[in-house]
This record gives C-alpha cells, structure tokens and sequence, in this order.
C-alpha cells in the first residue's frame, strides 16, 4: 500500500533537504517513491484573499501530483512542508488519498536563525521576513501537534536526518 509522510518544520529546519536524502535513501533501498517539496505547489502570485500561503491551490495541486506519481508506480510519498493545525493535516492526507504520517524536525532557533542568514545573506528583506516567521512558526507547530514523529534534529547532518526520518517513519 503506498502511503505518505510530511516532513514539516519551521523556515530553516531542513525540510526540503531532509524530503530529499530521504528520498535518494529509498532510491538506494530500490523502494519506488516521489518526493515533493510543497512550496512549490503553492508557488502563485497573488494568493487570494483570506489565503495568504494558496492553500486551496496547494491541495487541489497536491492531488493532481499524487495521483500521477501514485500511477508511475511510487510507493512511498515523501513531501516537504508546513502544516498548522489538524485541519489542515487532514485536508492533506484527503488531497492524497493516501495514510498520512507527520514528522516535524526541531531544531533550536539560534541554529535557524544561522541557516536563515546564510540563505539569505543576499537578500535583507527576505532575511527579515523569514527571521520572524522562524519563531512565529516554530510557536504555532509547538502549539499544533500535528506530527506523529517529533525529531530533534539540531546538530544532525542531513543524511542522520533523513535515516532517522525513514526509521521513524518506515520501521527500517
């Protein structure tokens, strides 16, 4: 049965990276999967009104893909992105139509706030944004409880991360 699991995270945790090595991992084990980074999903400009991050439009995206990478022969679905509240996990797992697992990766904000300054060391403004939305975020996940899988994962590389993901997750 193909299933799925959401990495999830505030800005900076390593989401993308950790979806990816994740991944490349069951590539390696020879276990057919498709990864999606769920930004760009959503990536529309401009959002509706009342739907600042294109929600509506993430899902209606998110299910499309699925069901294209689900007839290619995946099975396992490993995406990257945020989820705030159990609603909205469930809008996921029925945009999937698939069992959804959640993992969130903490790590420590002042080790966010160093990846987000390296990121955006060429962008001030883009820095500034993501700088506030790290710790607003980080509360509203701590807040939510959405994850099935807490991982702290402050001083993991991203490979520790990406095994520790797929044990959590997979058993293996």
């Amino acid at each position: 049965m193909t299933t799925a699991l959401l990495i999830t995270g505030t800005v900076g945790s390593g989401k993308t990276s950790a979806a990816e090595a994740a991944g490349d991992l069951l590539t390696a084990r020879r276990i057919p999967n498709a990864v999606i980074d769920v930004d760009w999903l959503r990536r529309c400009w401009p959002s509706p009104p009342g739907d600042r991050f294109n929600g509506a439009l993430t899902l209606r995206n998110l299910s499309a893909v699925t069901h294209n990478f689900v007839d290619a022969g995946a099975e396992r679905i490993v995406l990257a992105g945020v989820i705030e509240s159990r609603a909205e996990r469930h809008a996921y797992e029925n945009a999937l139509g698939l069992p959804l697992a959640v993992c969130r990766l903490r790590v420590a904000l002042p080790a966010v706030h160093a990846r987000l300054r390296r990121r955006h060391a060429a962008d001030p403004e883009g820095l500034a944004w993501h700088l506030e939305r790290s710790g607003e975020l980080d509360g509203i996940l701590a807040a939510a409880g959405v994850e099935d899988i807490l991982a702290d994962v402050t001083d993991e590389t991203i490979p520790q991360v990406a095994e520790l993901v797929l044990r959590d997750w997979m058993g293996s």
